[in-house]
């Protein structure tokens, strides 16, 4: 993840503002109490020159501190954003100074948005190539069963096997796309919100009856009911099609666990397992779009999720 906004104290906008507007009316006024009261004898043409001097350095001083504060950083967000669209190495690194705590969070939403940006391309042209490649197989099995089909001398027999190969590639298609749409509604936010996993845990159950699902400790997690199920749901699947007979749920205030008690993963396939359309149950179906659909989703509410080590079965860990 590139460099996050250092946390600290900054002025308000309107704070500045109004040391400006104090500055520029008070230190005028100021300077001809000290020099009437201290110095009464000093001529008017000494009093006027020593006041200039006071309101030029004065103008300098409120220069440079806007120059600072407001002048500089954002006229380096200006710059990062075009280095951003141009896809610059390190264009997603924070800046060093930000000034204010408005331009703090304007520079925080521009990475944000930048990443996400970033990200959503990277994700279509990574889907773009691996798609491009997935459809070439259904796509010849029809082609091929297509020209099979014209044969004359073709028996009844043969003519329903390149019929059903017709069929599977087709569902094989269909399966590919409805995995790119759900990929791309995973990188929209959902509805902002909290959830528990205790609420979810009987639809859960209800719709993965073929395996025990435990809730070892409970917590109010930061993702929606609607996100939160999606999560839950690919992963019980992951494990039930694994082989599994038993989940275990931890949640914590900052990170919610999922093991379980299935074959595990292969240290061939561990860094592999959250790229598109890479999948091990190829020929049961499987797309291989459910652990990037999470992650993918999970990223878009600025979450993240890693296989974990473990001493048996499958261990993903969801930080918040």
């Amino acid at each position: 993840m590139p460099g996050r906004i250092e946390r600290k104290w900054r002025p308000t906008l309107s704070l500045v503002f109004l040391m400006t507007l104090a500055a520029v009316l008070v230190t005028p006024l100021l300077t001809l109490v000290v020099l009437r009261v201290g110095l009464p004898d000093l001529r008017y043409r000494h009093v006027v020159v020593i006041l200039v001097l006071v309101v030029a350095l004065t103008t300098l001083a409120l220069g440079w501190m806007l120059w600072r504060i407001l002048y500089r950083p954002l006229r380096a967000m200006a710059a990062q954003s075009l280095a951003i669209a141009a896809g610059q190495p390190g264009a997603l690194d924070a800046l060093p100074h930000y000034g204010t705590r408005e331009t703090e969070r304007l520079g925080d939403a521009l990475l944000t948005m930048g990443r996400t940006l970033q990200g959503r391309e990277a994700v279509l042209r990574s889907y773009a190539d691996h798609a491009t490649h997935e459809l070439k197989s259904p796509l010849t099995v029809l082609r091929g069963a297509a020209e099979l089909l014209e044969a004359d001398d073709l028996s009844p027999e043969d003519r329903r096997r390149l019929l059903g190969r017709i069929d599977e590639a087709a569902d094989r298609m269909t399966a590919l796309l409805d995995a790119q749409r759900a990929l791309a509604r995973a990188q929209n936010p959902m509805m902002a919100g909290v959830a528990r996993v205790s609420v979810l845990l009987p639809g859960l159950r209800r719709d993965h009856p073929g395996i025990a699902l435990e809730l070892e400790s409970d917590a109010e997690l930061p993702l929606s009911a609607e996100g939160l199920r999606l999560v839950l749901d690919h992963l019980i699947g992951n494990a039930v099609r694994a082989g599994a007979g038993r989940v275990v749920l931890t949640a914590t205030d900052d990170r919610l666990t999922v093991q379980d008690d299935g074959p595990g993963i292969s240290a061939g396939n561990r860094e592999r397992i959250f790229d598109p359309f890479f999948t091990t149950n190829r020929a049961d179906g499987g797309t291989g779009m459910g652990l990037p659909i999470v992650r993918r989703m999970l990223e878009a509410h600025g979450a993240t999720i890693r296989l974990a080590d473990s001493d048996g079965g499958a261990r993903f860990e969801i930080g918040f």
